[in-house]
């Protein structure tokens, strides 16, 4: 290392232009490669490799401390150690059944025979699964052997062997569950699966009378009362879904209506959303204001539905004679600050949706499960209810103009709502589990990009113009190299010389021969 003034200027004197170019095509084929993984990885997971795995596992070797911890000033801890913030962090980020959800073989199955795409990501079906075994099995069905065999049907993940399994158990009896699995998995049309529900509710009624007479039996005569309402509730919401399809819409909504009269505590299904479109699509639009009036309550959960029709009524009254010129000149009427305020509210609850409604955003098929104030529900409620927007007329202009205005009554970061609770922060990774890989997640708020990411694409950008540099004026940037490094070592020198000055010429010269 020593007599390195001599050593260096010999050790640049034998590099050529060609190990310069090398050096910089090499540099940026290198960070070129790196910023196209980070690229990837932000968009599929939504965050930087290098910084994940630099917060997980750097990190605690070096002794960082969690600044995620709970602050004990600002939420409370019961006696199992859960605080408030993540209790209400789990219940914001729960998955629920789509009220509107397709039907597997006559929809779903006909977009993958057309597209060759699959709709349905394999953890959307298997909260289905999930769900069928919840509503439509019992302790007892080991009882009844058709019974027992749709128990493991629902379990069952191939489709073709649910369908078998549904065949074999119409082989021993009348069974409702193996005609709904059929209905919702094998017919490969509208008509053909109401044909099959109604068989099902031919079956489902008679079970359901005779467990009502059975349930105060005991306990296990209750649980199957249980299951029996479940199936009964769930064909005759199905078959009113049928009959909106088949353009029968007034006798959907006659069926809603007495099957929410029938069972009025049943309320996980949200038949209310069921009818609330059927009526928008008679434009029957006092009743749907009724109905809104029960159930856009503020003790009662939200949804995109229920905020988003509460805005189209109020936009209704104002959209066709609204200008935004005129507004700007003379100000805002009552009636038009209701309705960008209903619109403000809507948006704020779930700020996905305008984009689908403005078609600024393409539609996909709706997953059998939502997010609330996700993607997946913004998606589910603009499949359905676009058209009820573009009916109006000047509905879709009244949003374009004023849904932005929304985010500026939000506080930023948004550590707080304004007519809501703060916007949810796993919306994200619950939407990419819900919906299919070929469709782009909507995020919210846009997040910026990683440090990393433009660390390593100004890193190659600069390495790939040195390299073109190089290439092209090989003698003038050698030059520069060796300028540069020469510039670079020059306290390394400064310090040789002082360290000779110092010690002795003896021990100088071992140094020097080591």
């Amino acid at each position: 290392m020593f007599g390195t003034e001599s050593s260096l200027s010999m050790f640049l004197n034998t590099l050529t232009p060609k190990f310069y170019v090398a050096l910089t095509g090499t540099s940026s084929l290198i960070s070129g490669l790196i910023l196209i993984f980070e690229w990837w990885y932000f968009r599929k997971y939504g965050t930087s490799f290098i910084e994940q795995v630099s917060v997980s596992h750097l990190r605690p070797l070096l002794g960082g401390v969690d600044t995620a911890a709970p602050n004990n000033n600002n939420s409370s801890t019961n006696s199992n150690g859960e605080t408030d913030s993540s209790r209400q962090s789990v219940s914001e980020c729960k998955v629920w059944r789509n009220p509107l959800n397709l039907f597997r073989g006559a929809e779903y199955n006909r977009y993958t025979w057309v597209t060759g795409r699959e709709p349905l990501t394999y953890y959307d079906m298997n909260l289905s699964a999930q769900d069928h075994q919840t509503f439509f099995t019992c302790d007892s069905d080991h009882l009844r052997p058709a019974d027992a065999i749709m128990q493991k049907a629902w379990r069952e993940r191939n489709p073709q062997a649910r369908i078998s399994a549904a065949h074999e158990a119409l082989e021993l009896e009348d069974c409702a569950t193996a005609y709904i699995l059929l209905a919702e998995e094998e017919a490969t049309t509208i008509m053909e699966a109401e044909r099959l529900f109604k068989q099902a509710l031919k079956a489902g009624e008679l079970c359901y009378r005779r467990s009502q007479t059975l349930q105060h039996h005991g306990t296990q005569y209750e649980a199957q009362h249980r299951r029996d309402t479940n199936v009964l509730v769930y064909i005759k919401r199905r078959l009113a879904m049928c009959s909106r399809k088949l353009g029968r819409t007034r006798e959907a909504v006659k069926m809603m209506r007495d099957l929410m009269k029938e069972f009025p505590l049943l309320s996980m299904f949200n038949i209310h959303e069921n009818l609330l479109e059927s009526l928008l699509e008679l434009q029957n639009y006092a009743d749907v204001q009724a109905v809104l009036a029960k159930y856009d309550d503020i003790s009662l959960p939200k949804s995109a539905t229920i905020c988003y029709t509460a805005a189209l009524l109020k936009a209704r009254a104002v959209s066709d004679k609204f200008s935004p010129e005129a507004a700007s000149r003379r100000g805002l009427s009552t009636a038009e600050m209701n309705a960008v305020e209903a619109i403000h509210r809507a948006v704020e609850f779930n700020p996905h949706v305008p984009k689908y409604l403005l078609e600024m955003k393409s539609l996909i098929l709706p997953p059998e499960h939502i997010l609330k104030r996700g993607d997946s529900e913004a998606i589910a409620y603009a499949f359905f209810h676009l058209q009820h927007w573009k009916r109006v007329e000047g509905a879709l202009n009244l949003l374009h103009c004023t849904w932005e205005g929304t985010f500026r009554m939000i506080p930023y970061p948004l550590e707080k709502g304004h007519l809501f609770y703060p916007y949810p922060i796993c919306t994200e990774t619950a939407d990419r589990e819900l919906l299919p890989m070929f469709h782009e997640v909507s995020v919210y708020p846009k997040k910026e990009l990683p440090f990393f990411i433009l660390f390593t694409a100004g890193l190659c950008s600069f390495t790939a113009m040195l390299a073109l540099l190089t290439h092209q004026f090989p003698e003038l940037m050698g030059v520069f190299a060796k300028a540069f490094l020469s510039t670079l070592f020059a306290p390394l020198n400064f310090i040789m010389e002082k360290v000779e000055s110092i010690l002795p010429s003896s021990l100088w010269h071992q140094l020097t021969r080591i």
